[in-house]
């Protein structure tokens, strides 16, 4: 029996938040980590601020009803079941929020903003005791930070035991689960189970980068990690982890505070698939020249690319062992892998901290011939002497930035004359391991 093939189910969650036109923040935030998390993001944008890196300028509030009715147009037309909250600055909105919770039966995660990270006040103060009054007995989940959940239970919190007197305060207004986020504190959150009465601590680690929109990452990790029907401990601990390494890759972009990248490790992952399939397709182009066996050095040659921004061998592709002379062929020993080779890695690293663009490296072969071939193409060409290497550093890494020092900027090639017991090699430099490969057979066959 044959039939059309099942279709995965698509999650559908809703942002009920205010727009940060610096693009941090707020809506764009969450929808990017809904997208990131493979769920579908819908929104109802309860503010419009003006707002960068340094700080809200100026906010300008959508009326009562614009809100409710992005609210209504989403939920009598998809199946949502799962939304979370963001700025609600006023509460007349915070009234209309909570009567279409109610109304549509929402699982809501509350992140109770009260103030952005680069400054700026997104809750009135007047609207505090309405939040308290009014939503936080719908929400499943709220997941304020330090100085929120003071507000929210008031008390200061500044230890771990502050926070478990906050959390069970604020439970104690009807809410399901409190998840004190621990950024102000150790890294440490507290996730706190009103039915249950236990605590969980989410250890985590502070690291560098941007943190300006990371509650709303949070809250929106959350939200699609429990419409994904995830438990509420595995829920906090991947919504930590997601943060961590969205701030590990934040992107500076202006004058302050810098945003968190959401889609940050999805392109990175996107961007070690790109590049193990152009290696990939560089060794077999090297296999598929009978005329590049020639330029295999007695030691072997090997290819290899990096992802942009690469920070470590870890990030570069490269053949595992190296590529040998084999029945005069090019023939790789082992398979296409991150962190194969530590030498093609060096070069590449070198090079990529002078001009991020070269993410490409082999080494071949080195003689006067070949010199002098790459020369008639055209090819920038620099070198470096062993004999002045400094003991206890990488060959690759040394050798490759003396070349470029010596040559003003990144060579297409860069050689050495060898020593005892080491032959001399050249290294060619590109943008892509295929077109490095394409050069190499190029240079080969000029060579015929």
């Amino acid at each position: 029996m044959t039939g059309k093939p099942q279709v995965p189910k698509t999650h559908i969650v809703m942002t009920i938040a205010g727009s940060d036109s610096g693009g941090g923040a707020g809506i764009a935030a969450d929808l990017k980590t809904f997208a990131a998390f493979g769920v579908h993001g819908t929104c109802a944008i309860t503010s419009v601020t003006a707002q960068n890196t340094t700080g809200v300028l100026k906010a300008f509030d959508l009326t009562p009803e614009a809100v409710g009715s992005q609210i209504e147009a989403v939920c009598t037309d998809m199946d949502i079941k799962w939304a979370k909250t963001g700025m609600l600055s006023s509460s007349e909105i915070i009234k209309e929020v909570a009567r279409q919770v109610k109304k549509y039966r929402l699982s809501l995660v509350l992140d109770p903003v009260m103030a952005a990270e680069a400054g700026g006040d997104l809750l009135r103060k007047e609207a505090l005791s309405a939040l308290i009054e009014e939503l936080l007995p719908l929400c499943k989940v709220t997941t304020p930070n330090a100085s929120e959940a003071g507000a929210l239970a008031g008390v200061s919190v500044k230890t771990h035991e502050d926070a478990r007197l906050a959390a069970r305060k604020i439970a104690d207004l009807g809410v399901e689960a409190v998840i004190v986020t621990g950024g102000h504190i150790d890294a440490t959150d507290l996730l706190y189970e009103s039915v249950s009465g236990d605590f969980t601590r989410v250890p985590g680690v502070f690291v560098k980068g941007g943190t300006h929109g990371s509650g709303c990452t949070y809250s929106a990790s959350m939200t699609a990690c429990l419409a994904c029907g995830d438990s509420l401990q595995t829920a906090a601990r991947k919504a930590k982890e997601f943060v961590e390494q969205a701030i590990r890759r934040s992107v500076p972009v202006g004058r302050g505070v810098g945003p968190v990248n959401p889609l940050g490790k999805t392109l990175e992952e996107r961007d070690r698939y790109l590049v193990l399939k152009d290696v990939k397709e560089a060794v077999l182009i090297l296999e598929d020249s009978p005329e590049f066996a020639k330029f295999i050095p007695e030691v072997g040659c090997n290819i290899g690319m990096a992802i942009p921004g690469a920070r470590n061998y870890e990030d570069i592709a490269a053949v595992e062992s190296r590529i040998v002379k084999f029945r005069e062929r090019a023939r790789p020993v082992g398979c296409v892998n991150f962190g194969a080779s530590r030498h093609v890695a060096g070069i590449t690293l070198a090079a990529l901290r002078e001009k991020p663009e070269i993410r490409a490296a082999m080494n071949i072969k080195c003689s006067k011939e070949i010199l002098d071939a790459c020369r008639e193409m055209g090819l920038g060409i620099s070198s470096f002497d062993r004999a002045k290497e400094p003991e206890g550093v990488s060959i690759a890494d040394w050798g490759t930035s003396e070349a470029i020092r010596e040559y003003g900027g990144v060579p297409e090639v860069i050689y050495d004359k060898g020593e005892v017991g080491k032959e001399p090699v050249a290294r060619l430099l590109g943008t892509c391991a295929s077109e490095l490969a394409k050069l190499a057979v190029r240079l080969a066959r000029e060579m015929e």
